[in-house]
């Protein structure tokens, strides 16, 4: 029973924002902000550039509420407008070079290991290119499949498994110089 009513309670708070209830669309935004501004910040490294994509992507949140079929997740509707608000952001920025590559070489990307701190993490995934930092954000992170990175982004299938491959080879390599820093072995 306390699940419904749950439910009921995001429904209309949703139904209310998309009337342009002040007071609801704050609910949402407080809700759901502090991880928004995670997945922009995945793909954008300038925080005060992130929390602007962010809050663009929200006003198309709140523009759209009326189009939100409650089929699905809402915080999932709301991510997915943050990751193409953040590919936009990138695209006007002109960043993303997509290098054709004739051939995709599958590699392993090995775990990070637990001991590295999410700013570690975070810190090699923004020293990939912007190319190669997007592809692996949507395929590791959001879980989109080639095909839809492909799509999403105007490049071909390839082109999309051949960047993950670099960005997982760039990442390995990171680690082990992190490794061996920290190892005091480099």
């Amino acid at each position: 029973m306390k699940v419904i009513k749950l439910h009921q309670e995001e429904r209309d708070i949703i139904e209310q924002a998309a009337a342009n209830n002040r007071h609801a669309q704050h609910k949402i935004y407080n809700t759901h902000a502090p991880k928004m501004l995670g997945i922009c910040r995945q793909y954008i490294k300038d925080q005060q550039q992130a929390e602007d994509v962010m809050i663009t992507a929200f006003m198309k949140v709140f523009t759209n509420l009326k189009n939100f079929e409650h089929k699905g997740s809402f915080q999932g509707w709301i991510r997915r407008i943050m990751v193409n608000e953040c590919i936009s952001f990138i695209r006007v920025q002109k960043k993303v070079d997509f290098l054709e590559d004739k051939f995709y070489v599958e590699d392993t990307f090995n775990n990070i290991e637990s001991h590295f701190s999410v700013e570690d993490i975070q810190s090699l995934i923004d020293g990939l290119p912007e190319g190669y930092k997007m592809v692996f954000n949507l395929y590791i992170i959001e879980g989109y499949k080639h095909q839809e990175i492909a799509q999403m982004l105007g490049i071909s299938e390839g082109t999309s498994k051949s960047q993950l491959s670099h960005a997982r080879k760039m990442l390995q390599e990171q680690v082990i110089k992190l490794k061996n820093y920290e190892n005091g072995t480099e």
